[in-house]
């Protein structure tokens, strides 16, 4: 142990416990790449060597098979900076940076932390002292480096993938009515059944216009829509399913019936909270879009004409209606009541009485839209909207009153005596 590392490990960081933090990115590294696990644990040694006792040194291996792009997901990670948070960790042990984390921003925060708190680091290279401008300066750039080779890694494979994507030759998964040839060439599905569901679908919504009529086709008819599994050990094998509003959907979004190739329809960003976020673009920022591909149930024209007709459904009538009644109104409780029969949250409609006055309702509908089946039920809001009017004006005695305005009032005035003493120091 050289003496450098002696003079940082003090006697009040070897009173404190240390952490071994261990992650590998996926469950194929975990099974298939033990070498790295291996070495990882070894360094529990390294705490050994430092003087910390063996029952002080807690790993911490939950967040195998997660990867190190964010903090989201890893409860491991969470927890190590909580410990080191509340000062019990005097030193923090990783096989190198980026197992620890690849996003700056979550390595940053730990560095900061340990600094805070008189906590040490180190990985395979060596020991460092985060409150220390040079360590500090070290770890920075470990992590910089650290977050770089994911990008490059991810740039190299998407660059393959999209290269093969702009010559239609990289493999996509096809929807229940397409399938891959002996050559991998995308075909028309092989069994008359499927086909013929398929066909039946988009020929009723042509004649009927909408989504939730054609699911109140097949259910009228007893008919189910197939599948394949994609995964398991029933990969690839026919199934039939209750048809849905979703999937009804799914297959009229889905330019792939219409002969065409399609890649990139979704745009991937991770939000603030660490959280992948998928959004779907506009067909004219499709990265890749090869019209007359492969056979298809309807043409291009046909397809763009259904995005018309679902577009102008939602519109009027979608959850997301811009074209009906304003979502605002008179109704106290929208949003917020829960359907005594099947656990769903209401909706809120409006009809107007012969005095002309605007009377709100509460419908239970997302099972009728989704199966297209009776609604679950719906009922008059007047009665339910007096009643808990009664109950708050009940609730709210004058002294409740009275407390609520004196605690603004406190709230309002310790607010104007932080922006004069802000004012003050300008």
């Amino acid at each position: 142990m050289s003496s450098d590392s002696v003079s940082k490990v003090t006697a009040a960081r070897l009173s404190r416990d240390a952490y071994l933090y261990i992650r590998q990115s996926t469950l194929y590294q975990v099974i298939n790449n033990t070498e790295s696990t291996a070495r990882q644990y070894d360094l529990r040694g390294r705490a050994l060597t430092l003087g910390w006792p063996a029952e002080r040194v807690h790993v911490i291996d939950i967040d195998q098979g997660h990867s190190g792009a964010s903090s989201a997901d890893r409860e491991g990670f969470r927890h190590l900076v909580a410990e080191v948070s509340l000062g019990r960790a005097g030193i923090v042990l990783g096989l190198e940076c980026s197992r620890l984390a690849r996003d700056s921003a979550d390595w940053q925060q730990l560095i900061k932390i340990c600094a805070h708190n008189d906590c040490l680091i180190c990985d395979e290279d060596g020991l460092y002292d985060p409150a220390s401008f040079n360590d500090r300066l070290l770890l920075g750039l470990k992590g910089t480096l650290a977050e770089s080779e994911l990008h490059f890694l991810r740039a190299r494979m998407q660059g393959g993938l999209l290269a093969k994507a702009r010559r239609g030759e990289l493999k996509l998964r096809l929807p229940a009515g397409l399938a891959y040839d002996a050559a991998g060439i995308i075909m028309l599905d092989p069994d008359t059944e499927v086909r013929g569901a398929v066909q039946l679908l988009l020929d009723t919504f042509t004649a009927a216009g909408s989504a939730r009529a054609v699911v109140a086709a097949f259910n009228k008819a007893s008919l189910t829509f197939p599948g394949r599994h994609q995964g398991g050990p029933h990969a690839g094998e026919l199934y039939f399913k209750p048809l849905t509003h979703d999937i009804v959907l799914d297959v009229l979004h889905n330019p792939a019936y219409a002969g065409a190739y399609v890649y990139g329809r979704s745009k991937t960003s991770t939000g603030l909270d660490g959280h992948v976020h998928s959004h779907l673009k506009p067909v004219s920022d499709w990265t890749v879009c090869i019209r007359d591909h492969h056979p298809g149930y309807l043409t291009w024209a046909q397809y763009e004409r259904n995005q018309a007709v679902l577009s102008a459904n939602a519109a009027s009538r979608g959850e997301d209606r811009t074209a009906g009644p304003a979502r605002e109104g008179s109704a106290l409780l929208q949003g917020m009541v829960i359907c005594g029969r099947c656990g769903r949250r209401m909706s809120v409609g409006y009809h107007t009485l012969a005095d002309r006055t605007r009377v709100p309702a509460y419908h239970c509908q997302r099972a009728s839209i989704q199966n297209a089946r009776p609604a679950c039920q719906a009922i008059t809001g007047t009665g339910i909207d007096a009643a808990i009017s009664t109950l708050i004006c009940d609730t709210l005695t004058p002294l409740a009153v009275q407390n609520a305005l004196t605690v603004t009032a406190e709230l309002a005035a310790d607010a104007r005596k932080a922006d004069t003493v802000r004012a003050a120091h300008v």
